[in-house]
């Protein structure tokens, strides 16, 4: 299956994630209402891509979540008191402070 670019992936990101996903599977990113801002990011893993886009043949997007996430660049993120994926999401026009939540 063909990979799509509907976000960036940063080689620490890719590393990462290739490391959680499933053998012969892969992680998912979803959006839910909810959250402090409005929306929150989903993580999960999968052994289908379904009707959802395959990143970077690691992280499946569905639908409706590359409506919110078009453009957005996924980094891991290893600071003092943990480590975390970030998301830049250039449609966001508000997040909260622990990253997980945004607006629209």
């Amino acid at each position: 299956m063909m990979a799509t670019s509907i976000c960036q992936l940063t080689e620490k990101a890719k590393t990462y994630l290739q490391a959680r996903k499933p053998k012969g599977g892969y992680v998912k990113l979803g959006v839910n209402g909810g959250g402090c801002a409005g929306f929150s990011y989903q993580w999960d893993t999968t052994d289908e891509v379904g009707d959802g886009k395959l990143v970077e043949d690691i992280l499946v997007v569905d639908p409706m979540t590359e409506l919110y996430i078009i453009g957005s660049t996924i980094d891991y993120v290893e600071e003092v008191f943990g480590s975390y994926l970030k998301i830049t999401n250039p449609t966001a026009t508000s997040s909260c402070g622990c990253g997980e939540s945004f607006g629209v």
